[in-house]
C-alpha cells in the first residue's frame, strides 16, 4: 500500500539507516571514565532486544560536549566491534569548527564507523552560506554518508528549506535527523530531495512520516525502540489505527524522558534496569529520586516495566 497521492509519481523510500536508531549513551564507570565494555553490552542490548537498524554514538545524547576525541574514537571501535556486523554505526562528528569536524569524521571513518552524524554549527550562528560550506566540507573529507542535524533550538540556527534542497545534491549526504519542530518545511525538503529524513523528536516520529520521513533517530528509544519499529512498519503497511494506538500508547515516554535533559534520565533508567550506564559528567547532574520516580510512572503510562 503506498500512501503517495495518485497525481504524484512514486519515489523509491531510501532508508540508509534503516527506521529505527537511537542516540546512545555513553558509559561511565563510577568515576566517570569511559566503560567500553558496558557500551559493547549497551550495544548489543539496543540491536539485539530494542530492535534497532543502527546507532548514533558520540551524539549529544552521548555526552560528545564532555567526552575527548580520543575517548570518542575508542567508543566508536568498541560499539562498531559489538555491533557492526548487524547494524550501522553512526558517529557524530559535528562541531562549530569545520577543522575540528573534518578531524574527527576523518578519525570516525579510520574507526570503522558506517555514516557521519553533523550537526549544526552551533553557537557561532553562520549564514546559510557557511553552513553549506561547512557540511559540504566534512561530506568531501571522508567517503561515508552524512546524515545532516538540523536542531535550531540548540544550535542557534537552522538549516533554510533551499540550503537543504542544495545539500541534497552532495552524493554523500544521504539523510536528515530532524529536530526543528517544523513539519512545512519538512514537508518542503521531503517533496524536493531525495533526502532520507529522520525524525529528531521522538513524539513526532508518526506524525512526521504523514509528510514522508522515514524513521526516528531517538533518546526513549533506549527502552521503546522495539514497539517504535512496531509503530514504523504497521505506518508501512498502511494500517494507520495501529500505528496510532502505538503512538498514543508510547507517548507519555516519549515526552517523559525530556522532563529533563535527556541523557539524565535514559541513565536513570539504564541504571534501574541493571544496563550499564553509570554517572553523567558535569555540567549535566544524575537524576533526583523525584526524577526517578516520575520515570517508573512514565515508564508505567507506556505499558513499559521499570524495575525498582
Amino acid at each position: 500500500m503506498t500512501h503517495d497521492h495518485p497525481d504524484t509519481p512514486a519515489r523509491a523510500v531510501s532508508r540508509p539507516f534503516g527506521r529505527v536508531l537511537t542516540a546512545m549513551v555513553t558509559p561511565f564507570t563510577a568515576d566517570g571514565s569511559l566503560d567500553l565494555d558496558g557500551a559493547a553490552r549497551l550495544a548489543n542490548h539496543l540491536v539485539d532486544e530494542q530492535g534497532n537498524d543502527a546507532l548514533v554514538v558520540n551524539g549529544t545524547t552521548g555526552e560528545s560536549p564532555t567526552t575527548t576525541d580520543a575517548e570518542k574514537e575508542r567508543l566508536i571501535r568498541a560499539v562498531v566491534e559489538a555491533v557492526g556486523d548487524r547494524a550501522k554505526v553512526v558517529a557524530g562528528v559535528g562541531t562549530n569548527d569545520t577543522r575540528h569536524t573534518i578531524e574527527l569524521a576523518a578519525a570516525a571513518e579510520k574507526a570503522g564507523a558506517h555514516g557521519l552524524l553533523v550537526v549544526t554549527p552551533y553557537y557561532n550562528k553562520p549564514p546559510q552560506s557557511g553552513l553549506l560550506r561547512h557540511f559540504t566540507a566534512v561530506a568531501d573529507a571522508t567517503g561515508l554518508p552524512v546524515m545532516l542535524y538540523d536542531i535550531p533550538h540548540r544550535a542557534g540556527v537552522a538549516i533554510a528549506t533551499d540550503t537543504m534542497v542544495r545539500l541534497a545534491e552532495h552524493a554523500r549526504i544521504v539523510a536528515v535527523k530532524d529536530a526543528k519542530g517544523d513539519l512545512t518545511a519538512t514537508s518542503w525538503v521531503t517533496s524536493r530531495t531525495n533526502l532520507a529524513y529522520y525524525s529528531g523528536e521522538d513524539s513526532l516520529t508518526l506524525p512526521a512520516m504523514a509528510v514522508g520521513t522515514v524513521g526516528v533517530v531517538g533518546t526513549s528509544t533506549h527502552f521503546t525502540g522495539a514497539l517504535t519499529k512496531q509503530m514504523i512498519e504497521a505506518y508501512d503497511a498502511g494500517d494507520n489505527a495501529a500505528a496510532l494506538a502505538l503512538h498514543r500508547r508510547l507517548l507519555p515516554l516519549y515526552t517523559g524522558i525530556f522532563r529533563t535533559q535527556g541523557v539524565i534520565l535514559v541513565k536513570a533508567g539504564l541504571t534501574a534496569a541493571g544496563m550499564p550506564a553509570g554517572p553523567v559528567r558535569p555540567p549535566l547532574v544524575d537524576a533526583t529520586d523525584d526524577e526517578i520516580a516520575q520515570l517508573r510512572a512514565d515508564c508505567a503510562a507506556a505499558g513499559l516495566e521499570l524495575p525498582e
